[in-house]
């Protein structure tokens, strides 16, 4: 967001994002382009898809929750406003893969936000999910390289992201903090479970340079972000 830099406070710069990036550059122009009407329910889904970003949901479920909200809305009209958002870049969508069954499932996603920023300017920083929003800068970092990305389902478990490019294929798990012991074995249980030869990786905040665990590579978002290759450890 080049033009927020202008600005010389927090507020000034957030409000530059909502008003003339958020809603002039990208609300408006969908709103022109496949002539809506009903803008609140927009602008509605549009702060549901920001406040759940990284969690499983449908259309149908979307549509549920603003129905209990006394949002009048079907599911239908959810759908389209959803692939609009999707078309215009806002958020991307990512499909549900069974590993197992090497089959994807269409019934539930997940939608992620092209820029954080759009999220803290529309809805500040409360109830903040520091874990979804590392999970969302991953998924979109790993687009931008070039992988298609999917959320990997193996039996009951969630693998965050089955990332291929080619014939190559990464699963990753991403977690915030795993300094506790449970929440450790918590991120790479899903990924031990995975029998085939290709590599796994847990990205988190360790502050440390990456290392190994039972053939799974625990690496430092930062650096992974970065793509800082780290040199080889006796």
């Amino acid at each position: 967001m080049a033009g927020s830099y202008l600005y010389g406070n927090e507020m000034q710069k957030y409000r530059y994002i909502n008003t003339e990036v958020l809603n002039a550059l990208i609300v408006r122009d969908i709103v022109r382009k496949y002539k809506i009407r009903n803008v609140p329910l927009l602008n509605e889904l549009i702060d549901y898809l920001m406040d759940n970003i990284g969690n499983i949901t449908s259309i149908r479920t979307i549509t549920d929750t603003l129905a209990s909200n006394r949002t009048k809305a079907d599911h239908k009209t959810i759908g389209k406003y959803a692939e609009y958002l999707c078309s215009a870049f806002a958020f991307y969508r990512i499909r549900r893969y069974d590993i197992r069954g090497k089959r994807y499932l269409r019934s539930e996603d997940k939608f992620y936000l092209s820029d954080q920023r759009f999220r803290y300017a529309r809805l500040g920083t409360k109830n903040m999910d520091y874990g979804h929003i590392l999970e969302n800068i991953v998924a979109i970092e790993l687009l931008r390289r070039g992988y298609e990305v999917y959320v990997g389902k193996l039996y009951n478990k969630e693998i965050d992201f089955v990332a291929v490019r080619q014939e190559q294929r990464i699963y990753i798990q991403v977690a915030y903090d795993i300094s506790e012991p449970d929440t450790f074995e918590r991120e790479v249980a899903p990924l031990l479970q995975i029998r085939d030869g290709w590599p796994k990786v847990l990205i988190a905040r360790i502050y440390q340079p990456e290392y190994q665990h039972e053939g799974i590579r625990i690496v430092d978002a930062a650096n992974w972000l970065a793509d800082i290759i780290p040199q080889n450890q006796n």
